[in-house]
Parts: structure tokens; sequence; C-alpha cells
């Protein structure tokens, strides 16, 4: 008996050990090989990343992302805790897919509101709870390894890139100004292309 209880506690805590260390899918659209790669930092509370997402990203995504010639990876940059909690809820499916970012974005003023993070967090709850069936809110919010991605995404950004500030566009490696000028994007990336 002292065997069979010895081994399940070895498959426990080896099985443990191996959910602790699963490793969260970044999220991005486009042709992994794409010869451009764009990494985006961003806080899902910012209105600037908002506006990008509803400005440029249309733009980028019809010229360059579905015909493969980019490959864009959305990091996290929280800024505040109630972007850490929506962070957390758009990775949670851990499947690399955008489309929860995308509808947070849309709807960042149905649930960026509010005076306290209890506030917020409510109407992120309510909103997700409407229109996400099927997503663990709880679940994805005390989720540890979300968390540390999540978190990680924003301490390599200032290590590697000096980020400073969201929306901060990455591409190919070097820091590009001024995010919100696709003119300028545009003739940036047919350069690379």
């Amino acid at each position: 008996m002292k065997q069979i209880i010895l081994i399940f506690s070895l498959v426990f805590l080896y099985f443990e050990s191996a959910l602790s260390e699963i490793k969260i899918k970044p999220l991005y659209e486009g042709n992994v090989d794409a010869k451009v790669k764009i990494i985006v930092y961003e806080s899902l509370t910012c209105g600037h990343c908002a506006d990008f997402h509803k400005e440029v990203y249309p733009k980028l995504k019809k010229d360059f992302i579905d015909n493969g010639l980019v490959k864009i990876e959305f990091r996290s940059f929280p800024l505040d805790l109630a972007a850490l909690n929506a962070s957390k809820l758009a990775h949670c499916k851990n499947d690399g897919k955008t489309d929860l970012l995308h509808f947070l974005y849309e709807n960042q003023k149905k649930w960026v509101r509010g005076k306290t993070i209890e506030d917020i967090n409510k109407h992120l709850k309510n909103l997700i709870t409407k229109n996400e069936s099927g997503l663990d809110i709880e679940s994805c919010l005390n989720d540890k390894n979300i968390e540390d991605h999540v978190l990680n995404d924003r301490i390599s950004a200032v290590k590697k890139f000096n980020i400073e500030a969201t929306p901060t566009l990455i591409i190919n490696d070097k820091k590009f100004d001024n995010p919100h000028n696709y003119k300028k994007l545009k003739k940036t990336i047919e350069k690379l292309i």
C-alpha cells in the first residue's frame, strides 16, 4: 500500500511540475516565415493602443499580414492592474489567436471605467461573460503561468528594447517611431520586403 501511495505521489508531483511549466503561446497573425516581423508592445487600458487597433492595424492586415508578407505579434506591456487582468484573459485559451485581444480593444470604453480596480474588473467580467462563452474568468485571472507570461513580456520589453510607452512597434528588432503614422509604417515595411 505504501508503494502505491508513493508511486501516486510521484506521478502527481511530475504532472504538477509539468503543468506549471506550460508554455503560453504568443498572440500573433500572419506568416511565421515572413521577411518582416513586427512586435507590438501594448497595454489593454491604453487609449492609443485601442486607436492603433482601430485605425492602423486593419490597413496593416489588409496590405501585408493577409498576404503573408508580415508576421505581427502582440505582446503585453500592462500599464496597470486592469491591463494585467485583461491580458490574462486574452491569453487564457492559449491558442495564439487574437480574437479576444481585438474584441477587448474594440470595446475598451465599455470596461475601462470606474474609480477602482474592482469596478473595472466587474465591467470586464460582464463584457466577457456576455460575449465569450466558455471562458472561465476566475480560473484565467488566477492562472500563475499566464500572469508570469504577461509580466515577462513587459520585463523583456524594457530590457531588450527599452520600452517606456505603448503602443511601441518593433520591426525586425528595431524600434519604429510613431506607430500611428500608417503612411510611414507602410513605406518602412515596403523597403524591407
